[in-house]
Protein backbone atom coordinates (compact mmCIF):
# COMPACT_ATOMS: atom_id res chain seq x y z
CA UNK A 1 0.00 0.00 0.00
CA UNK A 2 1.00 3.34 -0.78
CA UNK A 3 2.10 5.92 2.12
CA UNK A 4 -0.78 8.27 2.90
CA UNK A 5 -0.29 12.20 1.75
CA UNK A 6 0.74 14.36 4.30
CA UNK A 7 0.76 14.63 8.24
CA UNK A 8 -1.59 17.53 7.23
CA UNK A 9 -4.43 14.99 6.99
CA UNK A 10 -3.82 14.11 10.67
CA UNK A 11 -6.76 14.49 13.48
CA UNK A 12 -4.95 17.33 14.68
CA UNK A 13 -8.23 18.91 16.41
CA UNK A 14 -7.85 15.34 18.59
CA UNK A 15 -4.47 15.86 19.14
CA UNK A 16 -4.92 19.56 20.48
CA UNK A 17 -7.65 18.33 22.87
CA UNK A 18 -5.62 15.21 24.23
CA UNK A 19 -2.93 17.81 25.32
CA UNK A 20 -5.08 19.97 26.61
CA UNK A 21 -6.63 17.68 28.74
CA UNK A 22 -3.25 16.56 29.44
CA UNK A 23 -1.81 20.37 30.31
CA UNK A 24 -4.46 20.38 32.87
CA UNK A 25 -3.58 17.72 34.71
CA UNK A 26 -0.15 18.69 34.79
CA UNK A 27 -1.29 21.77 36.45
CA UNK A 28 -3.50 19.96 38.84
CA UNK A 29 -0.68 17.31 40.00
CA UNK A 30 1.75 20.23 40.70
CA UNK A 31 -1.35 22.08 42.48
CA UNK A 32 -2.04 18.43 44.50
CA UNK A 33 1.58 16.97 45.53
CA UNK A 34 2.88 20.30 46.06
CA UNK A 35 5.01 20.31 49.48
CA UNK A 36 4.81 16.41 49.66
CA UNK A 37 7.57 13.75 49.13
CA UNK A 38 5.32 13.55 45.15
CA UNK A 39 5.91 16.86 44.98
CA UNK A 40 8.20 15.79 41.27
CA UNK A 41 5.18 14.38 39.80
CA UNK A 42 4.36 17.36 37.52
CA UNK A 43 7.59 17.50 35.42
CA UNK A 44 7.79 13.47 35.74
CA UNK A 45 4.19 13.90 33.94
CA UNK A 46 5.53 16.62 31.42
CA UNK A 47 8.10 13.73 30.18
CA UNK A 48 5.35 10.70 30.32
CA UNK A 49 3.55 13.13 27.82
CA UNK A 50 6.37 13.99 25.97
CA UNK A 51 7.48 9.70 25.32
CA UNK A 52 3.66 8.84 24.82
CA UNK A 53 3.39 11.47 22.06
CA UNK A 54 6.13 10.25 20.34
CA UNK A 55 5.03 6.78 20.75
CA UNK A 56 1.98 8.06 19.48
CA UNK A 57 3.90 8.93 16.23
CA UNK A 58 5.54 5.29 16.13
CA UNK A 59 1.99 3.83 16.33
CA UNK A 60 0.08 5.63 13.64
CA UNK A 61 3.33 5.81 11.06
CA UNK A 62 2.67 1.73 11.14
CA UNK A 63 -0.77 0.50 8.58
CA UNK A 64 -3.29 -1.02 10.68
CA UNK A 65 -3.62 -3.72 9.36
CA UNK A 66 -0.42 -4.80 9.70
CA UNK A 67 -0.90 -4.82 13.01
CA UNK A 68 -4.06 -6.74 12.55
CA UNK A 69 -1.95 -9.30 10.54
CA UNK A 70 0.19 -9.70 13.38
CA UNK A 71 -2.74 -10.35 15.65
CA UNK A 72 -1.55 -14.34 16.85
CA UNK A 73 2.01 -13.03 17.60
CA UNK A 74 0.86 -10.36 19.54
CA UNK A 75 -1.63 -11.96 21.80
CA UNK A 76 0.83 -14.15 22.68
CA UNK A 77 3.26 -12.08 23.73
CA UNK A 78 0.36 -10.39 26.00
CA UNK A 79 -1.04 -13.26 27.43
CA UNK A 80 2.80 -14.29 28.20
CA UNK A 81 3.70 -10.90 29.18
CA UNK A 82 0.49 -11.51 31.62
CA UNK A 83 1.96 -14.26 33.00
CA UNK A 84 5.05 -13.18 33.44
CA UNK A 85 4.26 -10.29 35.73
CA UNK A 86 2.36 -12.81 37.80
CA UNK A 87 6.20 -14.23 37.96
CA UNK A 88 8.43 -12.00 38.27
CA UNK A 89 6.50 -8.76 38.50
CA UNK A 90 6.86 -6.20 41.55
CA UNK A 91 4.94 -6.59 44.23
CA UNK A 92 3.29 -3.12 45.58
CA UNK A 93 0.71 -3.31 48.02
CA UNK A 94 -0.10 -6.69 47.87
CA UNK A 95 -0.78 -6.71 44.16
CA UNK A 96 1.80 -7.96 41.27
CA UNK A 97 0.89 -5.18 38.18
CA UNK A 98 4.47 -3.93 36.88
CA UNK A 99 7.64 -5.50 35.77
CA UNK A 100 10.62 -2.81 35.70
CA UNK A 101 11.94 -2.03 32.06
CA UNK A 102 15.17 0.10 31.75
CA UNK A 103 14.38 1.91 35.35
CA UNK A 104 10.58 2.66 34.64
CA UNK A 105 7.83 0.58 36.46
CA UNK A 106 5.32 -0.45 33.56
CA UNK A 107 2.12 -2.25 33.84
CA UNK A 108 2.03 -4.23 31.05
CA UNK A 109 -1.66 -4.57 31.74
CA UNK A 110 -2.06 -1.45 30.42
CA UNK A 111 -0.37 -2.07 27.06
CA UNK A 112 -2.72 -5.14 26.84
CA UNK A 113 -5.29 -2.86 25.69
CA UNK A 114 -4.15 -2.36 22.20
CA UNK A 115 -4.12 -5.41 21.71
CA UNK A 116 -7.98 -6.10 22.81
CA UNK A 117 -9.01 -3.65 20.69
CA UNK A 118 -7.10 -4.93 17.74
CA UNK A 119 -8.28 -8.73 18.66
CA UNK A 120 -11.63 -7.62 18.72
CA UNK A 121 -11.57 -5.32 15.52
CA UNK A 122 -10.02 -8.26 13.42
CA UNK A 123 -12.16 -11.12 14.78
CA UNK A 124 -15.34 -8.83 14.27
CA UNK A 125 -14.78 -7.57 10.95
CA UNK A 126 -14.13 -10.61 9.59
CA UNK A 127 -17.54 -12.45 10.57
CA UNK A 128 -19.58 -12.98 7.65
CA UNK A 129 -23.24 -12.34 8.05
CA UNK A 130 -25.53 -9.69 9.72
CA UNK A 131 -25.31 -11.31 13.41
CA UNK A 132 -22.70 -12.46 15.52
CA UNK A 133 -23.53 -16.32 16.71
CA UNK A 134 -23.32 -17.95 19.60
CA UNK A 135 -20.18 -19.95 19.11
CA UNK A 136 -18.24 -16.71 17.92
CA UNK A 137 -20.03 -15.12 21.10
CA UNK A 138 -17.95 -18.25 23.50
CA UNK A 139 -14.57 -17.75 20.98
CA UNK A 140 -14.52 -14.07 21.69
CA UNK A 141 -15.43 -13.94 24.84
CA UNK A 142 -12.54 -16.33 25.40
CA UNK A 143 -10.09 -14.33 24.27
CA UNK A 144 -10.76 -11.26 26.20
CA UNK A 145 -11.36 -13.30 29.28
CA UNK A 146 -8.47 -14.84 29.27
CA UNK A 147 -5.89 -11.64 29.59
CA UNK A 148 -8.74 -10.22 31.79
CA UNK A 149 -8.85 -13.07 34.48
CA UNK A 150 -4.73 -13.10 34.36
CA UNK A 151 -5.12 -8.91 35.28
CA UNK A 152 -7.99 -9.65 37.86
CA UNK A 153 -5.67 -12.47 39.72
CA UNK A 154 -2.78 -9.44 39.90
CA UNK A 155 -4.90 -8.19 41.44
CA UNK A 156 -6.28 -5.33 39.56
CA UNK A 157 -10.13 -5.39 39.06
CA UNK A 158 -10.58 -2.31 37.50
CA UNK A 159 -8.07 -2.87 34.79
CA UNK A 160 -9.41 -6.11 34.18
CA UNK A 161 -12.69 -4.40 33.81
CA UNK A 162 -11.62 -1.95 31.13
CA UNK A 163 -11.52 -4.98 29.20
CA UNK A 164 -14.83 -5.64 28.55
CA UNK A 165 -16.42 -2.61 27.14
CA UNK A 166 -14.50 -3.15 24.23
CA UNK A 167 -15.65 -6.47 23.75
CA UNK A 168 -19.30 -5.06 24.42
CA UNK A 169 -19.04 -2.70 21.62
CA UNK A 170 -17.31 -4.60 18.84
CA UNK A 171 -20.39 -6.80 19.55
CA UNK A 172 -22.84 -4.54 20.03
CA UNK A 173 -21.66 -2.87 16.54
CA UNK A 174 -21.54 -6.08 14.96
CA UNK A 175 -25.30 -7.18 15.57
CA UNK A 176 -26.25 -9.71 18.26
CA UNK A 177 -29.56 -11.34 18.84
CA UNK A 178 -31.23 -10.00 22.35
CA UNK A 179 -31.29 -13.38 23.35
CA UNK A 180 -27.92 -13.96 23.65
CA UNK A 181 -27.44 -10.44 25.72
CA UNK A 182 -30.15 -11.62 27.80
CA UNK A 183 -27.98 -15.01 28.52
CA UNK A 184 -25.13 -13.21 28.88
CA UNK A 185 -27.05 -10.87 31.17
CA UNK A 186 -28.54 -13.98 33.12
CA UNK A 187 -25.15 -15.39 33.50
CA UNK A 188 -23.59 -12.70 35.10
CA UNK A 189 -26.23 -11.98 37.57
CA UNK A 190 -26.06 -15.87 38.38
CA UNK A 191 -22.09 -16.01 38.76
CA UNK A 192 -22.12 -12.30 41.00
CA UNK A 193 -22.13 -14.24 44.57
CA UNK A 194 -19.81 -16.84 43.06
CA UNK A 195 -17.41 -13.71 42.11
CA UNK A 196 -18.09 -12.69 45.92
CA UNK A 197 -15.85 -15.06 47.57
CA UNK A 198 -12.87 -14.70 44.82
CA UNK A 199 -12.49 -10.76 45.56
CA UNK A 200 -9.81 -9.54 48.42
CA UNK A 201 -11.19 -8.52 51.67
CA UNK A 202 -10.69 -4.73 50.37
CA UNK A 203 -12.10 -5.02 46.97
CA UNK A 204 -15.18 -6.53 48.92
CA UNK A 205 -14.98 -3.42 51.93
CA UNK A 206 -15.40 -1.28 48.51
CA UNK A 207 -18.56 -2.34 47.03
CA UNK A 208 -20.16 -2.34 50.68
CA UNK A 209 -18.82 0.79 51.35
CA UNK A 210 -20.18 1.88 47.72
CA UNK A 211 -23.93 1.26 49.58
CA UNK A 212 -23.09 2.97 52.65
CA UNK A 213 -19.68 4.65 53.04
CA UNK A 214 -20.72 6.54 56.31
CA UNK A 215 -20.81 2.72 57.65
CA UNK A 216 -16.93 2.88 57.83
CA UNK A 217 -16.11 6.95 57.57
CA UNK A 218 -12.53 5.98 58.64
CA UNK A 219 -11.69 3.05 56.99
CA UNK A 220 -13.26 1.77 53.15
CA UNK A 221 -15.80 4.54 53.03
CA UNK A 222 -12.61 7.06 54.04
CA UNK A 223 -12.47 7.73 50.07
CA UNK A 224 -15.65 8.53 48.93
CA UNK A 225 -16.45 10.82 51.76
CA UNK A 226 -13.72 13.17 51.38
CA UNK A 227 -13.81 12.87 47.77
CA UNK A 228 -17.65 14.33 47.69
CA UNK A 229 -16.50 16.89 50.25
CA UNK A 230 -14.16 18.06 48.19
CA UNK A 231 -15.81 17.94 44.99
CA UNK A 232 -19.13 19.84 46.82
CA UNK A 233 -16.33 22.54 48.11
CA UNK A 234 -15.46 23.92 44.49
CA UNK A 235 -18.72 25.52 44.21
CA UNK A 236 -19.33 27.49 41.09
CA UNK A 237 -15.83 28.70 40.46
CA UNK A 238 -13.97 26.69 42.75
CA UNK A 239 -11.04 27.83 45.19
CA UNK A 240 -8.36 28.04 43.28
CA UNK A 241 -4.82 26.39 42.05
CA UNK A 242 -3.51 25.45 45.45
CA UNK A 243 -5.85 26.87 47.55
CA UNK A 244 -8.33 23.34 47.69
CA UNK A 245 -8.63 22.74 51.64
CA UNK A 246 -9.22 18.91 51.42
CA UNK A 247 -6.19 18.52 49.11
CA UNK A 248 -3.70 21.29 50.31
CA UNK A 249 -4.70 19.84 54.21
CA UNK A 250 -4.34 16.46 52.78
CA UNK A 251 -7.68 15.37 53.86
CA UNK A 252 -8.19 13.71 50.49
CA UNK A 253 -6.30 10.83 49.45
CA UNK A 254 -4.89 10.42 45.79
CA UNK A 255 -5.18 13.54 44.80
CA UNK A 256 -2.80 13.23 41.74
CA UNK A 257 -3.55 9.77 40.75
CA UNK A 258 -7.39 8.15 41.14
CA UNK A 259 -9.10 11.07 42.57
CA UNK A 260 -7.49 13.84 41.02
CA UNK A 261 -10.75 14.82 39.37
CA UNK A 262 -11.84 15.63 42.96
CA UNK A 263 -9.12 17.46 43.38
CA UNK A 264 -9.50 19.58 39.96
CA UNK A 265 -12.93 19.87 40.99
CA UNK A 266 -12.34 21.85 44.56
CA UNK A 267 -10.08 23.89 42.69
CA UNK A 268 -11.48 24.80 40.08
CA UNK A 269 -15.28 24.26 40.65
CA UNK A 270 -18.33 23.37 38.44
CA UNK A 271 -17.01 25.65 35.40
CA UNK A 272 -13.71 23.75 35.25
CA UNK A 273 -15.00 20.71 35.71
CA UNK A 274 -18.14 21.10 32.88
CA UNK A 275 -14.85 22.22 30.89
CA UNK A 276 -12.78 18.77 31.49
CA UNK A 277 -15.94 16.62 30.82
CA UNK A 278 -16.83 18.87 27.31
CA UNK A 279 -13.31 18.29 26.74
CA UNK A 280 -13.30 14.72 26.79
CA UNK A 281 -16.72 15.02 24.96
CA UNK A 282 -15.09 16.54 22.20
CA UNK A 283 -12.33 13.98 22.11
CA UNK A 284 -15.04 11.02 22.24
CA UNK A 285 -16.71 12.85 19.05
CA UNK A 286 -13.45 12.73 17.09
CA UNK A 287 -12.79 9.55 17.32
CA UNK A 288 -16.27 8.60 16.58
CA UNK A 289 -16.01 10.70 13.64
CA UNK A 290 -12.92 8.89 12.72
CA UNK A 291 -14.76 5.79 12.96
CA UNK A 292 -17.12 6.72 10.82
CA UNK A 293 -14.58 8.14 7.58
CA UNK A 294 -12.63 4.89 8.54
CA UNK A 295 -12.06 2.65 4.63
CA UNK A 296 -13.57 -0.34 6.34
CA UNK A 297 -14.86 -2.36 8.93
CA UNK A 298 -11.70 -3.03 10.60
CA UNK A 299 -10.82 0.38 11.09
CA UNK A 300 -14.62 1.37 12.07
CA UNK A 301 -13.57 -1.03 14.86
CA UNK A 302 -10.71 -0.11 16.25
CA UNK A 303 -11.80 3.62 16.38
CA UNK A 304 -14.93 2.18 18.56
CA UNK A 305 -12.91 0.09 20.29
CA UNK A 306 -10.85 3.41 21.25
CA UNK A 307 -13.96 5.28 22.27
CA UNK A 308 -15.64 2.73 23.77
CA UNK A 309 -12.54 2.26 26.46
CA UNK A 310 -12.12 5.95 26.81
CA UNK A 311 -15.47 6.48 27.51
CA UNK A 312 -15.53 3.18 30.27
CA UNK A 313 -12.81 5.10 31.88
CA UNK A 314 -14.02 8.61 32.62
CA UNK A 315 -17.42 7.31 33.52
CA UNK A 316 -16.12 4.79 36.29
CA UNK A 317 -13.76 7.82 37.55
CA UNK A 318 -16.11 10.24 37.42
CA UNK A 319 -18.73 8.46 38.93
CA UNK A 320 -16.02 7.01 41.63
CA UNK A 321 -15.40 10.57 42.90
CA UNK A 322 -18.96 11.39 43.42
CA UNK A 323 -20.28 8.34 45.29
CA UNK A 324 -22.17 7.02 42.28
CA UNK A 325 -19.88 4.08 41.00
CA UNK A 326 -17.62 1.94 43.58
CA UNK A 327 -13.80 2.19 44.45
CA UNK A 328 -12.15 0.60 41.41
CA UNK A 329 -8.37 2.54 40.92
CA UNK A 330 -9.36 3.37 37.52
CA UNK A 331 -7.24 6.08 36.36
CA UNK A 332 -8.75 9.07 34.37
CA UNK A 333 -7.38 9.51 31.14
CA UNK A 334 -4.76 11.67 30.38
CA UNK A 335 -5.14 13.06 33.79
CA UNK A 336 -4.15 10.83 36.04
CA UNK A 337 -0.53 10.82 37.04
CA UNK A 338 1.35 7.89 35.59
CA UNK A 339 3.24 6.69 32.64
CA UNK A 340 1.98 3.33 31.66
CA UNK A 341 -1.60 5.12 31.18
CA UNK A 342 -0.79 8.13 29.34
CA UNK A 343 1.82 6.06 26.97
CA UNK A 344 -1.15 3.45 26.26
CA UNK A 345 -3.80 6.40 25.43
CA UNK A 346 -1.72 8.01 23.15
CA UNK A 347 -0.75 4.61 21.73
CA UNK A 348 -4.59 4.73 21.10
CA UNK A 349 -5.08 7.55 19.32
CA UNK A 350 -2.18 6.62 17.35
CA UNK A 351 -4.34 3.81 15.90
CA UNK A 352 -7.12 6.02 15.42
CA UNK A 353 -4.73 8.30 13.24
CA UNK A 354 -3.63 5.30 11.57
CA UNK A 355 -6.92 4.75 10.95
CA UNK A 356 -7.50 8.16 9.05
CA UNK A 357 -4.49 8.38 7.29
CA UNK A 358 -4.63 4.87 5.32
CA UNK A 359 -8.59 6.50 4.45
CA UNK A 360 -6.82 8.66 2.07
CA UNK A 361 -4.51 5.41 0.51
CA UNK A 362 -4.84 4.94 -3.19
Amino acid sequence: MTRYRSYRDLDWPLLAVALIISGLGVLQIYSATRDTHWDDAWWKQIIWIGIAAGLMWLVMSIDYHTLLGQIPLLYTISVGSLVGVLLIGRLVFGSRRWIKVLGVNLQVSEFVKLVIILVVARYVSELRGDQIKARDLLKLGGLVGIPALLVMYQPDLGTGLTYLPILAAGILIAGVEWRYLVIIALAGALTLPIGWYFLKDYQRQRLVTFVDPSGDPRGAGYQVIQSKIAVGDGGVWGRGVTRGTQTQLRFLPATHTDLIFSSFAEEHGFVGVVVVLALYFLLLMQIVQNAQMAPDRAGMYVCMGVAALLLFHVLVNVGMVVGRMPVTGIPLPLMSSGGSNMFSVFMMLGLVNSVRLRRLVS
